[in-house]
């Protein structure tokens, strides 16, 4: 159902079996995928892209341009994946040179006030909780959670199967399936109960949880924490994934807060 009383740029490019409700925008070089749902007062902007199976609640707006200096109208886009909840309030920049695009994933759930800043990539599952801040140029992985009021300077990496404490800021990247909380963002421990929620083997989880260990907990510095590693954990996909990730960090990860010790469930 499309209401009469929503404001729909004829260039616009609707799915099938899209809603789009009383005093809803949709400007011009807009697409929105099959099953969609715009709700009312939301605004998607020139140049956004909306998957299929979304819902966007009252006071979105997708695609603004960004709010960098240093852009001077290059042609970027914001693009929402498939089945995406945007709640209300909720800001999505386009991208700038740097990327050209702004990406949110499929099955992915921000929540009120939430704001995903230009060239900002989020991949599949991740949930933003109320009023997550992300500044611009932040990765996040799949099935990452963020708790709410939690902010993320720029250029940070957030991995994937990670849970971040609401409240918390993010100047350095996370490594993927950890705990982070506290100030400074500390390694609070292994996302195990994520990580059972998402099948993943004991034996796997076995495995994530010595690395850290070895990283975290047994040695003073990330350096010779990944000497170890190197040293003591067998050859793996996951082994490669989390040294990959620490090497190529330009904010440089978390550490342990051994003020507070570390939760290893």
């Amino acid at each position: 159902m499309i209401s009469p009383l929503a404001s729909i740029h004829p260039d616009a490019k609707l799915g099938n079996d899209v809603t789009i409700e009383p005093f809803a925008v949709i400007h011009h070089n807009v697409t929105v995928g099959d099953g969609s749902h715009i709700m009312s007062h939301a605004v998607i902007m020139p140049y956004s892209r909306i998957g299929k199976g979304c819902r966007i609640f009252p006071g979105a707006v997708i695609g603004a341009i960004p709010q960098d200096l240093k852009f001077v109208g290059e042609e970027t886009t914001a693009e929402i994946g498939d089945y995406t909840t945007i709640r209300e309030y909720v800001t999505v920049n386009r991208g700038t040179k740097d990327k050209f695009k702004t990406v949110v994933g499929s099955h992915c759930l921000l929540m009120a006030y939430a704001h995903v800043a230009h060239d900002c990539t989020l991949g599949d599952h991740v949930i933003l909780a109320n009023a997550v801040q992300l500044a611009g140029h932040v990765d996040v992985g799949d099935y990452a959670i963020i708790g709410g009021l939690a902010g993320a300077h720029q250029f940070t990496r957030i991995g994937a199967h990670t849970y971040i404490a609401g409240h918390t800021v993010i100047r350095k990247d996370v490594p993927p399936y950890v705990k982070a909380a506290r100030e400074p963002m500390s390694y609070m421990g292994l996302n195990a109960v994520g990580l059972q929620r998402r099948n993943f083997s004991q034996e796997k989880i076995d495995t994530i949880a010595q690395i850290y260990h070895l990283l975290f907990v047994n040695s003073n510095s990330i350096a010779g924490g990944i000497e170890k590693i190197k040293d003591k954990v067998p050859d793996s996909e996951t082994k490669q994934e989390i040294l990959q990730f620490i090497a190529s960090s330009k904010t440089g990860v978390i550490k342990r807060n051994a003020k507070f010790g570390v939760d290893e469930d």
